[in-house]
């Protein structure tokens, strides 16, 4: 695919994403839905570093490591952030819920936490890896 059509795609789907982060709690098949959404959001950036890797494109490989150091920063700061205000109002704590289910937009969209750190991590070590070469 063009790197173009592959950037374009990354950019709807986190606008998709962190707009469907707002739904609260949901269950069964749109959970499902949601996730499944949320791990697609992965694929043009794995395409993205797959092609910059046999084209030796460093710029795609340091803007994929660039945008996975800025949302795993973010979300490590949001996330210290909500809990050290648990005790303050509860119109900061809906705003810094709102900026992280922006920021984070697929973390929140699946519902699972972990593997949308974890898959922003892996993203992050195969760029780094790239940029090594």
């Amino acid at each position: 695919m063009n790197k173009k059509i592959l950037t374009v795609l990354w950019a709807g789907l986190f606008i998709v994403c962190a707009g469907l982060g707002f739904i609260p709690e949901p269950e069964g098949t749109v959970r499902i839905v949601l996730t499944v959404l949320s791990l697609v959001f992965f694929l043009p950036p794995a395409l993205l570093l797959y092609g910059a890797g046999k084209q030796q494109d460093k710029a795609t490989a340091q803007l994929i490591r660039n945008l996975a150091v800025l949302s795993l920063g973010l979300t490590l700061v949001l996330l210290i952030l909500n809990f050290l205000t648990v005790l303050s109002s509860q119109a900061l704590g809906q705003t810094l819920h709102y900026v992280l289910t922006i920021v984070s937009a697929p973390m929140i969209c699946s519902g699972h936490w972990a593997m949308s750190l974890f898959l922003w991590s892996c993203l992050l070590t195969a760029s780094l890896k790239q940029l090594k070469k």
